[in-house]
Order: structure tokens, then sequence, then C-alpha cells
């Protein structure tokens, strides 16, 4: 085998997702196509967004342009964003700016992890965890979410952490299934690391991967585990917030509750472990952007008439759907029970939506709400008219084994 090991592992982690990746590009150039998979956007940008970043193209210095790491500007605006949101005494030295949540992810295995440690990972859970732990010599190891409401499952974490645990990464709002979990839940989840840290002797830290942590319906609290575990890093994207995930923009936060000895020695290493996993740091001009980005969001409003729109159309119809409390995706059980059954016959159709399988769930799929109203719209009735079909065809099966 021409490549190594880790890549080969990597590879066939997230082939499902290149390939189903790939399909849909190849539709993009159909104007008639309705693609409600990936968290594209399909309306103009942000107004602010461009005019942010306008702003900073002309160079102000002969240094404009030169090499950057984390901009001290765009430190103190995150710093101050995250202390205001979650009332944590954040500093701009907590805050390592990076090419979005992958660059953050990336650059939080690098300061914390050794090769062989194992990392958990919620189930469903985003489809690029696990691929990343493989490309980094890391061991993925799967903690199920409750079966129903798919919230976070603290029993669950508690059964996977084995002596060799470094991580576990959470997500909330979470994608793909929309769920904020409570303060409630991170607390239990704090005592259960705490436990297993001393158990174990080794610390046990907490990954809260939050690029969603703006996007709430109904007025949802949020709570960061950074509340409740000392021992957490934030990863962020504004990616998401601002529907323009091709503009590499995040970072990385230590939480100000690491005890100080700690906290100093991972602020010394943010800046040589940025530049030794391939200058992870973003374009100097979205980092002199930031300020103004900090304040922008995507029409709430309008994404809650989406979600309400295409929820209340689908569960109406008796169709087994989560109500996203968060993100900007609808999570559902596939009518029939076969995810790539349904996605098959809407593609037949013209309608566009991620299977389950991509998330390790085949009974279920994903619809992206950054699709325009029309589109949610004309979609609407392909999805409830192969909904049908699809269950009056499982009902009218014979039962297995006849």
């Amino acid at each position: 085998m021409t490549i190594s090991t880790r890549a080969a592992q990597a590879k066939a982690a997230v082939d499902v997702v290149t390939t189903f990746f790939g399909r849909i590009q190849a539709l993009a150039s159909d104007p008639r196509a309705l693609d409600l998979t990936f968290g594209n956007p399909h309306e103009m940008a942000l107004p602010g967004l461009s005019g942010a970043i306008r702003a900073q193209v002309e160079p102000q210095s002969v240094d404009w342009f030169a090499y950057k790491t984390s901009e001290r500007r765009a430190q103190e605006a995150v710093a101050a964003g995250l202390t205001a949101e979650l009332g944590l005494p954040f500093e701009p030295e907590d805050v390592a700016m990076t090419q979005g949540a992958f660059g953050a992810i990336q650059l939080a295995l690098a300061l914390l992890t050794d090769a062989g440690d194992e990392v958990v990972l919620p189930v469903p859970g985003w489809f690029c965890y696990e691929p990343m732990l493989h490309a980094t010599d890391l061991v993925p190891v799967r903690a199920f979410l409750e079966p129903v409401t798919f919230d976070l499952d603290v029993g669950a974490i508690a059964q996977a952490i084995t002596p060799r645990t470094r991580i576990v990464i959470v997500n909330s709002p979470a994608n793909p299934t929309g769920r904020v979990y409570s303060k409630e839940k991170w607390d239990a989840l704090g005592e259960v690391l705490d436990q297993a840290s001393r158990t174990h002797g080794r610390r046990i830290w907490l990954l809260s991967d939050e690029p969603y942590r703006r996007i709430r319906f109904d007025d949802v609290a949020f709570a960061s585990p950074a509340e409740s575990y000392p021992w957490t890093v934030i990863d962020y994207s504004f990616g998401k917030v601002l529907l323009a995930p091709g503009q590499r923009l995040g970072y990385l936060a230590l939480s100000p509750a690491i005890p100080a000895a700690e906290r100093d020695e991972l602020r010394a290493a943010l800046m040589p472990l940025g530049l030794a996993i391939g200058w992870g740091f973003p374009d100097a001009v979205m980092q002199y952007s930031v300020p103004e980005l900090e304040t922008l969001t995507i029409d709430m409003a309008e994404l809650t008439r989406k979600r309400d729109r295409l929820y209340g159309a689908l569960a109406d119809a008796g169709l087994e759907v989560t109500r996203p409390e968060g993100t900007f995706y609808l999570w559902g059980r596939a009518p029939g029970g076969d995810a790539i059954a349904f996605c098959d016959a809407l593609a037949r159709r013209g309608v566009y939506v991620m299977p389950g399988t991509l998330f390790d769930q085949p009974h279920h799929f994903r619809i992206s709400l950054t699709a325009t109203m029309p589109m949610i719209d004309e979609a609407l009735p392909h999805l409830l008219q192969v909904a049908d079909e699809l269950t009056a065809r499982a009902t009218s099966a014979p039962p297995a084994g006849s």
C-alpha cells in the first residue's frame, strides 16, 4: 500500500462523505436542483460580511499582508465576546485564531493528545471527527446519544472511558440533531470526567465544539461545559453564523477556569503549535475583520420561519422529526426506515437531502434549512409524497421470514 495506514483509515472513515459531496457537486450546475444537503448559502452573502472584509483589503501598513499568527485585535474581540456570552473571564491570551473549526480541532488534538490516545465521540455526530482522529494517530471511541430524544447520554460517555481516554468531544447545539444540552447535563458530565481522571491518574479534557452556539431558536438558553468543567477547550467557526463556510475563520479558546499553571503552559504552546500543524492561522484580512464580524449573524427570524415551515409540515404528516433547538438542520427518521431509499427516491424528483448513513444512522435523514423558502416550498410536496409511498410500501410488506 502506497499511502500510510493512518491515511487509509482516515480515507475509509470519510469516503461515504466525499462520495456524497462529489455527487452533490455534480448537480450544482442544474438550476432546477433543490439542494437541501450541506449548510451552504443559497442567497447572497450578508451585506455586513462583504463590507467588513472590503474595509480591510486596502493595506494600512507595509506589513499588512505579512505572515500573521493570532492578531491581537482579533483575540481581544473574541475574548470580549466569549466573556459576554458565557460569563467567564476570558483573556486575549486564551484565544488562538484558526482556519475555521477544523483548524481549531486540529490544534486542540495537537495540544492535548499523543499517538494512540482515545477520543470519545458523540453518535450521531459530525462526520469529520473520526477521519481527523485517524489522520493524527488517535483512536475514536463512540458514545451514543439517547436514542429517542438525542439528548446527551452521560452514562454512555462514562462507559466509553478507559485508561487511554484523553479527550471527550461534545457538540451543542448539535449537528445533526439540533439539540441544545442543558447545564445540568454538563454538571453531570463534569463529575464523571473528574472522577474518571482521578481513577486513571490522567486528566481527561473536554473539547466543546460550538460553531452553532449563536444559532438557537425560541430563545433556548445556551450553556457551555466550560462553565461546569474547568478542563475544557472551545472551538468555534464564524462560517456558520455568517453562512460563509468558505471564508475560513475560527478559534480555539482555553477555559479561564483551567488551573493557572496548566493554563500558562497551554497558552505558551498555542502559537508554536499553530505553526507546527501547517501555519493554521487565518488569513490576515479575515483576522482584521473579526471585531466587525463578531456583531453579525444570519437572519434568525427568517431561519425560524424556515424551521417552522418544514418541521410543521413533516410532523403534521406523521414523520418522526426532531424539533431543532439550534443549528440550521432538521433531523428525522426516514419513512420506511431506510435513509438511502428515501434519499434516492427524492433525488429522482430533483430533491436532495442528506442520508443518515453519513452519521452512522441508516434510518435517518438530515435537511439543511439554509435553502431558500421557495426551495423548501417546492421540495415539500415531494418530501410528503415520497414519505407516503415508502410508508405504504413498508406497511404492506410481508413480515420478515414469512
